[in-house]
């Protein structure tokens, strides 16, 4: 019999799997309503963190796959850049200091119910005269092994069973943490515009510590490594990541696959313009890819553009839509189904929603059995 690993694995290789992959996702943000919740459940789920065990028990508990997601074994030292905080209730002002200058940032919690969030109210890099300090704070890192974050990694292996997926987080290409983290969208589009080789310039600098991030995780017990990127459109354009994350997400994907680990490039946004671009990469899969409404490209779009090689790793995005028509909500599953055939290089995420009741995840879970059990019968 196929186990659950045999199977993921499968669609990696391009090969048809037994079933798709379903594999379930939980962090702060993504976190199921509490309603109706069973208690024993809800006392797995009392509070969720990053990279804790919610996700193993949110998937166990509705028989799905188990794709977990955990914090690499990495540790970044500095070595004269001072860095100072100061909290206000849920306020808390950075302030780092650098030979090149000082870089401020402000960033608050925002809480709903069980729900946590962070938002920046002053990024760090402000514009071009903020470049070279940023860039001196890479500058300044050694990225060494954390010899207690790799027991920390195969204590999860253990947890999560030898059939099942770890993958690790790490981050994303330059471009896309300078507008997601280090300076909001606006100001990159000007930099692009007006010190375009003074941005590439910080990049390459980040760029050789997060690469260094890349070899230490590859060398775990993991057996993917994924750069959290939130690409989107919105923010930047394909001219934007062909000229700044292009060769250098080939590079990651080449260390990883040096040390026998899959590589995947997580972008949950408006991405249909990109995927020619990453049809062009050795990445293994598009991780995160979103559906309209939220997103902007279906399966059957994506697996055209992105041809027979990258897997579409889809988030089950029908579950943060409304639920009312249980009947249109099956139909929109039906028909990403039928065009993800002969699914062989696609697989399911399902992240919790706040909103959502684990009855209505349960229900999406099991028209994802139920239809893909009906259209089986029609593949060759």
């Amino acid at each position: 019999m196929t186990t659950p690993r045999e199977n993921l694995f499968k669609v990696f290789r391009h090969e048809r799997p037994e079933r798709i992959p379903i594999c379930g996702h939980v962090d702060p943000y993504n976190q199921p309503s509490r309603e109706g919740m069973d208690p024993a459940l809800a006392e797995a789920l009392r509070n969720v963190e990053w990279c804790d065990e919610s996700t193993v028990a949110f998937s166990r508990y509705l028989g799905i796959d188990i794709m977990d997601f955990f914090a690499p074994p990495v540790k970044v030292r500095r070595r004269k850049v001072a860095v100072e905080r100061f909290e206000d209730g849920d306020t808390t002002t950075t302030v780092w200091h650098t030979r090149r200058g000082e870089l401020t940032e402000v960033t608050r919690v925002c809480r709903a119910g069980h729900v946590v969030s962070s938002n920046w109210l002053e990024h760090m890099v402000k514009g071009p005269g903020d470049l070279e300090a940023f860039a001196s704070i890479f500058e300044d890192e050694v990225v060494e092994a954390d010899d207690a974050g790799l027991e920390r990694v195969r204590r999860r292996r253990a947890l999560i069973g030898e059939d099942r997926l770890l993958t690790l987080f790490l981050p994303g290409t330059p471009l896309g943490m300078m507008y997601r983290m280090y300076s909001g969208v606006e100001t990159p589009a000007y930099l692009w515009a007006d010190a375009q080789e003074a941005l590439a310039d910080v990049f390459r600098v980040m760029e050789k510590n997060h690469l260094r991030q890349v070899e230490v995780a590859a060398h775990s017990d993991a057996d993917a490594l994924v750069g959290m990127d939130d690409t989107s459109t919105t923010a930047i354009s394909p001219a934007m990541f062909e000229e700044f994350s292009l060769a250098l997400t080939d590079r990651r994907s080449e260390a990883a696959h040096d040390a026998g680990k899959l590589y995947f490039h997580h972008s949950c946004g408006l991405i249909r313009d990109l995927l020619p671009l990453y049809r062009r990469t050795r990445m293994d899969a598009v991780h995160g890819y979103t559906l309209p409404p939220t997103g902007n490209v279906t399966v059957a779009e994506g697996r055209r553009l992105l041809g027979d090689r990258i897997t579409i790793i889809t988030g089950l995005g029908q579950l943060a839509g409304p639920m009312n028509d249980r009947r249109a909500v099956r139909e929109s599953i039906r028909r990403m189904i039928r065009e993800a055939k002969p699914w062989d290089h696609f697989l399911l995420g399902l992240a919790a929603y706040p909103d959502k009741t684990m009855e209505e995840t349960r229900f999406v879970v099991e028209c994802c059995r139920q239809i893909q059990d009906e259209v089986r019968q029609s593949l060759p």
